[in-house]
């Protein structure tokens, strides 16, 4: 009975359990990675500071090295989250392999065992609302309260006189355009990246379903390929998106200022 409760108020889903598996590989991979570390390093070492080398120098190339330097614990965990999670997704058996159960109305209803981590929309609006709030903490931390909204309703350009006045209310209302795309990015990204993953692994179990069973990887082996790239570009898409929304606001075009001015840790 006790457990009963405990699941009813903390369920365990099968998406939920893949999240767990894609953290504990990527722990096992850091620190396997990094347990000895060495000026000549292993092949696992090479390839890890080659990953993240990577990735820190691309998104240094976009927002500049001290928006960088202060975010990139949540863009590479992000990153690699994400593409370690889709890859799992398409291990053979996940969200295929399940048991079918029947309602009191005789409905049917199969249910995975396992299921993609990011084929369920929660855990993707999880990670774009939390993006969400450290970009407004990004936000007002890198610019004061004045510099934030004056970025987003204040006339761009050196207006005097009349057309300061004429451009002032189209700017008001430009900024109101603002506020709402910002408050739908969140969930743009939620649906954009569940949406490419979840119809992807339904199109691959479409296919299967076409053929017999013993050969039922033949239709969809050709997507599967392309799946596996589908899975690194969803990766990329999201940090990249959520790298622009962050430099948006924070660049002052001025990247000393921001190195001497603003250093935040």
């Amino acid at each position: 009975l006790n457990a009963q409760r405990l699941h009813d108020s903390l369920p365990i889903t099968n998406s939920m359990v893949m999240v767990w598996i894609a953290v504990l590989i990527i722990v096992l991979f850091c620190r396997m990675a990094t347990g000895k570390m060495s000026m000549i390093p292993s092949g696992l070492q090479n390839f890890a500071e080659w990953a993240f080398e990577s990735l820190y120098n691309f998104l240094e190339s976009l927002m500049g090295k001290h928006l960088t330097h202060r975010t990139f614990w949540f863009f590479g965990s992000i990153f690699f989250f994400i593409l370690v999670s889709n890859y799992l997704g398409l291990i053979p058996g996940v969200g295929t392999v399940g048991w079918t159960s029947v309602d009191t109305q005789g409905h049917s209803a199969f249910t995975p065992l396992l299921r993609g981590a990011n084929a369920d929309i929660n855990m993707t609006a999880a990670m774009s609302f939390s993006f969400a709030l450290l970009w407004f903490y990004w936000a007002l931390t890198e610019n004061s309260f004045k510099e934030f909204f004056a970025h987003i309703f204040a006339p761009k350009g050196a207006f005097k006189g009349l057309m300061l006045l004429m451009m002032v209310p189209i700017f008001l209302f430009v900024g109101v355009l603002e506020m709402i795309s910002i408050a739908i990015r969140p969930v743009a990204l939620s649906f954009r990246l569940f949406g490419n993953i979840y119809g992807g692994e339904q199109t691959l179990e479409s296919l299967m379903n076409l053929v017999p069973k013993s050969i039922a990887f033949l239709p969809a082996l050709p997507f599967y390929f392309m799946e596996l790239l589908v899975g690194f570009v969803q990766a990329l898409v999201f940090t990249l998106l959520c790298a622009i929304f962050l430099k948006l606001i924070c660049d002052h075009g001025d990247e000393s200022h921001k190195g001497d001015g603003h250093q935040h840790h």
